[in-house]
């Protein structure tokens, strides 16, 4: 996956909020791991992923209905966006130990 910034978080987020609360989970980690995917592609391809983009977990995200980015006042997309960054965690810790 290319590094990923703010943006990054925030679309995923909002990627997630449109989703049922239920199938938030898994639709991140189904994100994250269509970034890394054609992340590969396009290290080995030098072109883009035909499905999922440039490797950007932005990309990925923006395959999916976003809602408008609200503020830090709203209290589920605080837990999406903190969703985000545990399994951002998560995926850098197993790929240092993998």
């Amino acid at each position: 996956m290319r590094p990923v910034l703010h943006g990054d978080v925030s679309s995923a987020a909002r990627a997630l909020l449109a989703a049922p609360q239920p199938e938030r989970d898994r639709l991140c980690i189904r994100m994250i791991t269509e970034a890394e995917l054609a992340d590969v592609h396009v290290g080995q391809t030098g072109r883009l992923h035909p499905l999922y983009g440039n490797g950007s977990l932005m990309a990925t995200a923006r395959n999916r209905v976003l809602v408008d980015e609200p503020g830090f006042d709203d209290v589920q997309y605080c837990q999406c966006f903190e969703l985000v960054l545990r399994h951002l965690v998560r995926f850098h810790i197993n790929r240092k130990h993998s």
